[in-house]
C-alpha cells in the first residue's frame, strides 16, 4: 500500500487557470508597455510584460494572451495568473510561488539524506511548485521500491518561514522490506532451475539477505535479467528461445514476491554450412573466412556470430574499406536442426563521426571512455566497432549504466556519438580473514581502487598478518600504457614466513616486479615481467640438528634474484570465477641470471578444461607440469626448486611430496623436504550443486582423483661441516638414531613414483569469500612422504 498525503498537490497545469476579462477587440493592438502588472514581488514587471509582447506587426490577440499565460505557468514561478480589463487597459495579476528555504527528510533510515536529495528536483532557493513536489514524492517512492520497500508512505509538508519562504519536509514511513521469496521457471527442459537462477542477477531471499540487495523486486533488474536469459539460451544453440511472460505475485504468507518466468525454449541448433560472399570487388572471401569464429557442426552460439562479424569487419577495414559492412544471414533447417550462415560483405553508407560526446561522467575522465573506441572523430562510422566499445565500457566496472546513441551531425554524412554513462563506486576496503591447514590463521587488510582518480588505473595496498606469515604488498596497473592497449604495472612485496613442521626454517622475501600485459587476441594474452627480489633463510638454533645441510648451506646467506619472464595464456572459459565450460591454458617461463646471485630457467604448464555433463554436473580435468634447471654453470640453489603438496596431489601435506634428506629430521621421522626440479600432475573432478539446498546457499559438492609426482633433486649432497671436514656418506642404511654434528651429508631419497589420491570436497561460495573443504585418501606414496587427509582454506571480506 503506497499513499501520498499532506500538501494538497494539484495536477500539472495543462491550460490557463484563473479568469480572463479581455478588452475590446480594438484594444488588442495596444502596446505591451501599457499593460499593468500587479502582485509581483520578486519577478520584475518588464519580465512579465515581455511574455505578452507580440512580434512586430502583429496584434496582442487572444491566442497570444493564451500562449503567454501557459508560458508564465511553465516557469514554475507563479501559482496563479489572472487577466482583467481596467479602463481599457489590460491588467495582469500574479500570485508568486513561495521560495523553498530548505528541503529536509524525516523518518528515513535505510536511505541516506544525500541520496534522497540527489533524486528530488525541489531545491533550496527554487520556487515551490506543487507539481514538482508531487513528482519528487513519486521519485522517493520509486527509490524505496527499488530497495524492496513497497509499503513505503511519503507525505510532503511545508513549514511557513515568512516573507514568502517555506521549508519543504518529506515525512517518510519506510515500511517493511519485500523481497523475492521464490523464483520459478515454467517450460524449461534443457536447463535446470538451479542453472537458470545462476544466470540471473536477481536472487531469492534467505538467511543471507542482510548481506545483499539483489533479492528485492526491481523492475529494471528483472528486465535486464530477461536479456541475460535470452543471451544464455542463444549462446547454447536455442535460436528460437523466447520468454513468454514474467509475472510477480505477492505472497502474503512469506511477505515476498513469487517471480515466475514462462519460457519457450524451442529446439537446439548447430551450425550448418558457413559461407562468405563479398560484394566488394577487391575483397577476397577467403581472407575473411579465417577471421570467423564459427565452424560447421558446432552448437549454435549467437555470441560467436557477433564475434565473427566483428572480426570480419575489422579484417575488411584493414584492406582499406572503412565503410564496409558484414551482415550475417541465417537459414534454419528445422528437420536437421541446423542454421547455415552466409556472411555478406558490402559497402555501407559513407558516414563519418563528427564528434564523440561523453555525458554523465562525474568522476571518470573523458579520455578514459574515449580510449575504449577503436575509432575516433573523423573516422568512418561503423556500428560493429561502436557495439564493441559499448561492451568494453560495461566490462570496465566503472559505470552503473552505459548507453551509446547516435545524433545527426552538421551534415547528412556526419553523425555524433553520444556516450551516456553513470559513475559508480569503484573503491573497496576489505578486511579478510581465513585459515588453512598449512598457514594457520591469517588476516588481511586491503584498500583497492579500480578507477584511481578517475584515470582508470588499478591501485591496491594490502597487509597480511597471521600465525606463520606477515607481509605487505602494493600493486599498480595502468591499463593503457603510452596510449596503447597494453597493461603496464609494478608490484612491491615483503613477506616473512616463520618455521613450521613442514618448513623448519624462517624465510624473508622482499622485492618488486615490473610487468606488461599484451592482448594478442581476445582470448590469447602475452604477459612480460621482470622481477628483482631477495630471499633469506634463517635456521633457528632449536632446529639446527634437525635441518638438512642443504638448508644450512644457505642459512643467513640472502640471495639476489634478477629474472625476466613471460606468460602465454589462452582463455576460453565461460566464466572466470565459476566456470562450467571451456578451457584455460597457461605456459610460463622465467630466466634468472641477468645479474644477481642465482641462474636458472624455470618452465611451468597448467591447463584446465570444464565440460558440462547431465543436469548441473560439471567435469573438470587439469594437467600441470614444470621443470627448473641451472644454466650458468652454478649449482641450483635448494630455494629455487619446486616444493609441492596438496596443490599437486591432495591428501599430502604442504611440501609433503618429493625428494627428502633422510639424514635430517632428528630421529628420522620428519626429514627435511629438498624440493625437485621436475613435476607433473593430473586431476579429474566432478562438481555438482546440492540441489536440496537453496541456490543462494552457494554450496557445491565434488569428488576427485589426483595423481602426480615431484622428483630429480640436483643439489649438493656433501658439505663441509662445522668441524671443517667432509664425511662422504654413500650408504643411507648407515643412518640410524639422531643426527649428530659429524653427519655433514645429505642422504637424498628421490623417486619419480606416482603419488595418487581420491577424495571429496565441499565448496561454498559464501558471502565471506570462497571456502573449500577437501578430504582425501592417499592411495600410493613413498614411505618418506608426509600425508594430510583434511585441508581447509578460505577467506572473508566484510
Amino acid at each position: 500500500m503506497v499513499s501520498v498525503s499532506g500538501v494538497c498537490l494539484a495536477t500539472a497545469v495543462t491550460g490557463v487557470a484563473g479568469s480572463i476579462a479581455l478588452p475590446p477587440q480594438s484594444a488588442f493592438a495596444q502596446s505591451a508597455s501599457s499593460i499593468i502588472v500587479e502582485g509581483n514581488k520578486r519577478v520584475d514587471a518588464d519580465t512579465i510584460r515581455a511574455y505578452f509582447t507580440p512580434p512586430a506587426g502583429q496584434k496582442l490577440d487572444a491566442a497570444r494572451i493564451d500562449e503567454a499565460l501557459k508560458s508564465l505557468y511553465a516557469t514554475g514561478l507563479f501559482s496563479d495568473v489572472r487577466i482583467s480589463n481596467r479602463g481599457g487597459r489590460m491588467v495582469v495579476t500574479v500570485v508568486e510561488n513561495e521560495v523553498i528555504n530548505r528541503v529536509a527528510f524525516e523518518g528515513n533510515k535505510k536511505i541516506k539524506d544525500e541520496q534522497l536529495a540527489s533524486e528530488v528536483q525541489s531545491k533550496p532557493r527554487s520556487p515551490f511548485n506543487k507539481a514538482t513536489v508531487q513528482a519528487d514524492t513519486q521519485r522517493i517512492i520509486e527509490l524505496y521500491r527499488r530497495a524492496g520497500r513497497y509499503d513505503v508512505r511519503v507525505e510532503p509538508k511545508t513549514i511557513d518561514r515568512g516573507e514568502g519562504r517555506v521549508d519543504l519536509v518529506f515525512e517518510i514511513n519506510e515500511g517493511e522490506k519485500l523481497g523475492i521469496s521464490k523464483i520459478v521457471f515454467v517450460g524449461n527442459k534443457a536447463f535446470s532451475e538451479y542453472k537458470l537462477k545462476d544466470e540471473l542477477t536477481t536472487t531469492e531471499s534467505n538467511w543471507l539477505s542482510w548481506l545483499k540487495n539483489t533479492d528485492v523486486y526491481d523492475v529494471d533488474r528483472i528486465n535486464a535479467d530477461q536479456e541475460l536469459l535470452r543471451r544464455f539460451y542463444l549462446k547454447n544453440g536455442y535460436a528460437d528461445f523466447r520468454i513468454v511472460s514474467v509475472s510477480a505475485d505477492l505472497d502474503r504468507k512469506t511477505g515476498g514476491f513469487i517471480l515466475t518466468y514462462v519460457l519457450d525454449e524451442g529446439q537446439q541448433y548447430r551450425f550448418g554450412t558457413i559461407d562468405v560472399v563479398s560484394n566488394i570487388k577487391d575483397v577476397d572471401p577467403a581472407s575473411i573466412r579465417s577471421a570467423l569464429r564459427v565452424q560447421q557442426g558446432q552448437v549454435y552460439n549467437a555470441e560467436l556470430v557477433e564475434k565473427s562479424v566483428e572480426n570480419a569487419t575489422i579484417e575488411v577495414s584493414k584492406s582499406g574499406y572503412a565503410f564496409a559492412q558484414v551482415r550475417p544471414r541465417g537459414d534454419r533447417n528445422f528437420e536437421a536442426r541446423t542454421i547455415s550462415l552466409v556472411f555478406t560483405v558490402e559497402e555501407g553508407p559513407r558516414v563519418y563521426i563528427e564528434r564523440i560526446e561523453v555525458r554523465g561522467n562525474t568522476r571518470t575522465r573523458d579520455w578514459v571512455v574515449r580510449r575504449e573506441f577503436d575509432l575516433g572523430e573523423g573516422d568512418a562510422y561503423n556500428r560493429v566497432l561502436v557495439d564493441r566499445a559499448e561492451r568494453r565500457l560495461r566490462n570496465l566496472g566503472f559505470f552503473k549504466t552505459v548507453k551509446i546513441t547516435n545524433e545527426p551531425g552538421s551534415a547528412p554524412d556526419r553523425v555524433i556519438l553520444v556516450v551516456d554513462v553513470e559513475d559508480q563506486p569503484t573503491g573497496e576496503f576489505a578486511v579478510s580473514g581465513g585459515y588453512s591447514t598449512s598457514d594457520g590463521f591469517i588476516g588481511e587488510v586491503a584498500i583497492t581502487e579500480k578507477n584511481f582518480l578517475g584515470r582508470g588505473q588499478y591501485v591496491r595496498l594490502s597487509g597480511t598478518l597471521g600465525e606463520n606469515t606477515q607481509g605487505v604488498e602494493f600493486n599498480f596497473t595502468e591499463p593503457y600504457f603510452l596510449d596503447y592497449r597494453v597493461a603496464a604495472g609494478f608490484d612491491l612485496f615483503y613477506k616473512d614466513t616463520s618455521a613450521t613442521s613442514t618448513s623448519p626454517y624462517d624465510t624473508n622475501t622482499a622485492g618488486g616486479t615490473l610487468r606488461l600485459g599484451l592482448p594478442l587476441t581476445d582470448e590469447l594474452t602475452l604477459g612480460l615481467r621482470y622481477t628483482l627480489s631477495t630471499k633469506e633463510v634463517t635456521v633457528s638454533s632449536d632446529y639446527n640438528y634437525n635441518v638438512s645441510w642443504a638448508i644450512l648451506e644457505v642459512d643467513g646467506d640472502p640471495a639476489l634474484t634478477s629474472a625476466i619472464g613471460y606468460t602465454l595464456s589462452y582463455n576460453m572459459l565461460d566464466n572466470n570465477l565459476d566456470p562450467t565450460s571451456g578451457y584455460l591454458i597457461e605456459f610460463k617461463q622465467d630466466l634468472a641470471g641477468l645479474g644477481g646471485d642465482v641462474d636458472y630457467i624455470r618452465s611451468t604448464f597448467d591447463a584446465r578444461a570444464y565440460y558440462p555433463l547431465f543436469g548441473d554436473f560439471v567435469l573438470m580435468l587439469r594437467g600441470q607440469a614444470g621443470n627448473v634447471s641451472s644454466w650458468g654453470g652454478e649449482q641450483l640453489r635448494i630455494l629455487d626448486n619446486f616444493f609441492k603438496g596438496p596443490d599437486l596431489v591432495r591428501g599430502f601435506a604442504s611440501n609433503g611430496i618429493g625428494p627428502r634428506d633422510l639424514a635430517s629430521g632428528g630421529d628420522g621421522t620428519d626429514p627435511t623436504a629438498l624440493g625437485g626440479t621436475l613435476y607433473w600432475g593430473t586431476t579429474a573432478e566432478l562438481q555438482f550443486p546440492l540441489s536440496f539446498l537453496p541456490k543462494e546457499a552457494g554450496l557445491k559438492f565434488a569428488v576427485f582423483a589426483d595423481a602426480g609426482s615431484l622428483w630429480d633433486y640436483q643439489g649438493n649432497t656433501t658439505f663441509q661441516n662445522v668441524s671443517g671436514w667432509e664425511n662422504n656418506l654413500t650408504d643411507c642404511s648407515q643412518i640410524s638414531g639422531s643426527k649428530t654434528q659429524g653427519w655433514a651429508n645429505v642422504c637424498v631419497a628421490d623417486s619419480d613414483m606416482v603419488r595418487s589420491s581420491v577424495g571429496m570436497s565441499l565448496i561454498w561460495k559464501s558471502p565471506f569469500g570462497p571456502l573449500r573443504f577437501d578430504y582425501a585418501w592417499a592411495l600410493t606414496k613413498e614411505s618418506y612422504d608426509q600425508t594430510q587427509a583434511f585441508r581447509f582454506s578460505g577467506g572473508t571480506k566484510f
